[in-house]
Order: structure tokens, then sequence, then C-alpha cells
């Protein structure tokens, strides 16, 4: 070692670094307009960082390192202030241009996707069939981001249909675009993440919280494939009236009072569209199901 006086097959770390690049760093720019990280039944979009390394007279080792990648559109066409080059900054501290930019598009992400899920606004649904009506449906807001609860209430105080039983799922619709199908007419693949399911009977109000799993996908359309988000609603409807079923017994007797035993029931379902956006990364890598470290033995 020329730097050192060491012999040939002696290095001190300096060395290593300075003469064998350990100390090199590696940069790549990921699309904005990319696919999110995707693990889909028919599509997946997988991102991994591959690193290869060799040693004289021994073989190539790689170690591939997955990573998660969340996406919001709309920062590709984001113009930036003519005046942030003004902008007061601390003059302590150095910044490259490239870190300065990156900083000021994660607030821009961040601020983006508070100004859309935190916007509310009541939206009512009625809930009815072919016989009449059985009640609404209550809302605040059908934008969200990965992480939030989605809540909503249901009256059935107004219905004049008695609703016996109803579930509410949350699901995502994976279609594949019709050029990518593995046959034609390939059907549309639904997956379940949260699910709340109540009896309602004689109950004038209920309610349900369904949170959004860290771990998912947000909506996105591709050349491939399109994920969409959506509430399934499944009630359960008598055909008569359901009153209390009374048997009385003796003047000295308590009156006993018991449910129907039979009872002819409709079934029908309701499908609401929602959007689910990404979410902060700092919250979603808490729940990452890669590994926080990763090692190569050459």
């Amino acid at each position: 070692c020329t730097a050192c006086g060491l012999g040939k097959l002696q290095y001190r770390s300096c060395c290593v670094k300075k003469y064998w690049g350990l100390c090199d760093s590696y940069c790549e720019t990921l699309p904005i307009d990319g696919p999110p990280s995707f693990r889909g039944q028919s599509v997946k979009y997988v991102y991994k960082l591959t690193i290869g390394c060799q040693r004289v007279n021994s073989p190539i080792k790689l170690l591939r390192v997955p990573f998660r990648v969340l996406v919001l559109h709309g920062l590709k066409d984001y113009q930036f202030p003519q005046d942030e080059a003004v902008a007061p900054s601390n003059p302590f501290l150095e910044e490259e241009e490239g870190l300065k930019k990156d900083s000021r598009l994660a607030d821009l992400a961040t601020e983006l996707l508070m100004v859309a899920t935190s916007r509310r606004s009541l939206h009512l649904y009625n809930i009815s069939n072919t016989r009449g009506k059985v009640g609404t449906f209550c809302i605040f807001k059908t934008v969200y981001k990965i992480g939030e609860d989605v809540i909503g209430t249901f009256n059935f105080s107004e219905g004049d249909i008695p609703c016996l039983q109803f579930s509410v799922s949350l699901q995502t619709e994976e279609s594949i675009q019709e050029e990518f199908q593995r046959r034609r007419g390939q059907p549309v693949s639904f997956s379940t993440h949260a699910r709340h399911q109540e009896s309602c009977l004689h109950t004038a109000q209920s309610s349900f919280s369904l949170p959004i799993p860290l771990s998912s996908t947000p909506g996105l359309t591709t050349n491939i494939v399109s994920l969409k988000w959506r509430l399934h609603f499944e009630f359960v409807t008598s055909r008569e009236s359901a009153g209390n079923c009374v048997l009385r017994g003796s003047q000295s007797e308590a009156v006993t009072w018991t449910g129907v035993e039979q009872m002819e029931v409709d079934t029908f379902s309701w499908d609401l569209p929602i959007k689910v956006l990404p979410t902060n990364p700092i919250l979603a890598s808490y729940v990452s199901q890669f590994s926080s470290t990763n090692s190569i033995t050459i």
C-alpha cells in the first residue's frame, strides 16, 4: 500500500476505503409518476436494490434489498414559486440544492395529503329496495389516506322496511386491462381488508369504523392494472313487520317476550366508491414487512 507502507496483502481500513471505493455513494432518482409497490392477485410491482460484490478469485455475491414505494400523483407538474430562491435560510447549515428540492417535495406532498383528506362535507344516501325505504347512510368524506379510519352511521328510524342485519366491507377492486388479460373476459378481483357486521333489528341508529391498513396500497392506474377502493354494503330486510311476540300466562305470572322463530327476508347489496391516497412514509415503515438491516459476506 503506497499510502501506509504495509505489505501487499495487508491494508488498513483507511487504505481500503481510499483505494477500493468503499465510501462511495450511490444515488438514483425514482420516477414521480411510476407505479407504487403493489402485490395483487394478478399483477405485482416490486422495487429492489441489487448490490453485487466480488473478491479476487471469488464468486460474485449479490445482495437484494427490497423497499416500498408510495406515489402521490400531482407532484410531477408542480412548479415551485420563484420567490423561494430568496426565502430566509439558516446560514449555519450547508445544504445541497438537490437536498433542498427533495425537502420541498416532501413538505409539499404532506401538505397536499392533508388538504385532500381533511375536507369534510355531509354525504347522505337513502337505502331502499323494491319494497320501500330501509334507512339512510351518512358519511362525512370519501377521500382518505392509508392508516385512517372509515367512519359511517346508519339511521333506520325513518325506514319503512325493517332491517334485520347489515355488513360493511372495505374492499379493493383489481381489474386488468383487456390486452393484458390471461383469458378474454377475465373477471375483476376483489380483496377485503376490513369488515363490520351487526344485527340491527329494532335499532334506530348504528355506526361502524373500518381501519385502512398501513400495509395496503393506495389507488392506482397503469397501462396494465387499475386498483380502486370501495365500501361494500349488504342488507338483510324483513318482508313483514318485525313485531314482538308476546306469550301471556296467568295474572300472577310475568309476561314473556320472545322473538319470531321464522321470518321471510330479502337481501340486497350496494357499493360506494371511495378514494385512498398514500400516507407519510415514516408511518408506513412501522408495519413494513422488509427487514431493517441487510448484510453481505464476501
